[in-house]
């Protein structure tokens, strides 16, 4: 049977370590006196209470009898529940004045998704501001990683825990240490320290400290919330756009790789075969969008051109959602070429969304020996990364992933067209949100937000946020009956 006490021990904890961090948001409102001091302090109280009650009920768990059953319905619990406990802040503080739309925004927060229902961003108290910005941070590498890293006390249910929310690790790059609670240390260490890297040199540019630690926070996140209702264009710099792309794409390659490359294995990063195809999609597809530009007549200078372009490319492929140029404006071409890139995403083990480029590589590499078996009925070449084999389950479930992620992708559009969404909103809105981007076309595009859409829009895309986060099979697991059966 389920070990509940420990689902509900597990949860209270989490809860409890939330706190702290809703209490620095707390401590920046205190700094800056606008007014949303009490919102945060209520909501850190109740937060805090539910989470020592919840504690408390399971003190006497069995940690090591948790399983994967646990650990997959603590994590979607976790994300769930977090974004409700987050919102308080937003609803208490008469910020958003609908449960819907606070919970939207909170989730979108949580899963660095970056769609906002705001449509005033830059009227928000600092406090708020800085607790959404952190909801990105927190999400980018993981609520439960952080809780492992910090609080490494959960027995034989910590692997399960880790594993459920990281769920694209193993695709590419296996765990390099032995125990969850070492990997998820350094893997928050080499987080932390990109985090203070990209706040110090926004800080030495035009954007004071407060919208540095903001924005660093929430670029390394591949999360895209800004502090101005421009975004990243408000700064006009073409300095804080360079460094903006710098960070969207190493928060778009896998941490494990990062923490290899900090601690001088140079060869094993630049190896990476995953790494290779990443680079290669950035470069490709920011040259065919500055040739676009320059054929229609749409250039403003050979550099700034190219500055936008590669922009645009890294920040959709990085599900990151900056913007420095309205892309509507340049043409239904460009606007496949962005659907192409949410869907491709980062690399596994990022803090980006999408499919994953080791999926698509796999995938691909799948395709092209069915070709050579037609070709060749008796050869046998297995689908490589890295020089090593992939397993025939691996590719199978790579395809099984593919398949369920076009049908999600289908499923949501299809509910959005119902709702009143023109086509290309509903197709592009759904798989922003699976994808965890945040812009997407139309009304919901560059310069627009889901403020106008309606209840039921904002909760079927807040189930795929947060699907897509967990990268589907964590979730999706939990409807089957089997799940709970003993």
């Amino acid at each position: 049977m389920l070990n509940i006490r420990f689902i509900v021990k597990m949860l209270g904890s989490m809860f409890i370590l939330e706190t702290f961090f809703m209490l620095m948001a707390a401590g920046v409102a205190y700094y800056y006196g606008d007014g949303d001091l009490k919102p945060l302090l209520y909501s850190c109280a109740i937060l805090f209470g539910t989470g020592l009650i919840a504690v408390l009920l399971g003190w006497k768990t069995d940690e090591q009898a948790a399983g994967y059953r646990e650990g997959m319905l603590v994590v979607a619990l976790t994300w769930a529940l977090l974004s409700f406990f987050g919102m308080l802040p937003f609803y208490l503080g008469g910020y958003i004045h609908s449960v819907t739309d606070a919970y939207f925004e909170t989730m979108s927060g949580f899963t660095t998704t970056g769609a906002t229902i705001l449509t005033n961003i830059e009227a928000l108290p600092h406090g708020i501001l800085f607790w959404r910005s952190l909801t990105q941070w927190q999400g980018g590498m993981g609520v439960v990683v952080f809780t492992v890293a910090l609080l490494p006390v959960f027995g034989g249910g910590a692997s399960q825990m880790f594993d459920a929310e990281t769920t694209g690790t193993g695709i590419a790059h296996e765990r390099f240490r032995p125990r969850v609670t070492q990997v998820a240390k350094r893997l928050s260490g080499v987080y932390l320290l990109l985090t203070c890297l990209s706040a110090f040199l926004l800080w030495v540019g035009p954007m004071n400290v407060f919208d540095a630690v903001n924005h660093a926070l929430t670029t390394v996140s591949t999360g895209g919330y800004s502090t101005r209702n421009a975004s990243i264009a408000y700064w006009q710099s073409s300095y804080i756009e360079y460094i903006v792309m710098l960070f969207m794409f190493i928060g778009s390659v896998s941490m494990t790789l990062l923490y290899f490359f900090l601690k001088g294995n140079f060869r094993k990063f630049f190896a990476d075969e995953e790494l290779h195809w990443f680079f290669f999609i950035v470069l490709a597809f920011s040259v065919i969008t500055v040739g676009w530009l320059f054929y229609n007549g749409l250039d403003d200078g050979f550099e700034k051109t190219v500055r936008h372009a590669a922009f645009q490319v890294i920040s959709i492929v990085s599900s990151s959602g900056f913007i420095t140029a309205d892309y509507l404006s340049w043409g239904s071409f460009f606007w496949l070429l962005v659907l192409m890139l949410m869907f491709i995403g980062g690399c596994a083990g990022s803090t980006s969304g999408g499919l994953k480029v080791a999926r698509f590589v796999i995938i691909n590499k799948n395709l092209s020996n069915v070709f050579l078996k037609q070709m060749h009925p008796n050869a046998v070449r297995p689908v490589r990364m890295n020089s090593h084999a992939v397993s025939s389950s691996n590719v199978y479930r790579c395809l099984a992933f593919a398949f369920t992620y076009i049908a999600l992708i289908m499923t949501g559009s299809l509910v959005l067209s119902f709702d009143g969404l023109t086509f290309e909103e509903s197709l592009a809105s759904s798989l922003s949100a699976i994808s965890n981007i945040g812009p997407g076309l139309g009304d919901q595009g560059p310069v627009g937000t889901y403020a106008s859409i309606s209840s039921l829009s904002k909760w079927t895309l807040s189930f795929l946020m947060m699907i897509g986060r967990l990268e589907i099979f964590t979730v999706l697991t939990l409807l089957l009956p089997g799940f709970w059966k003993k």
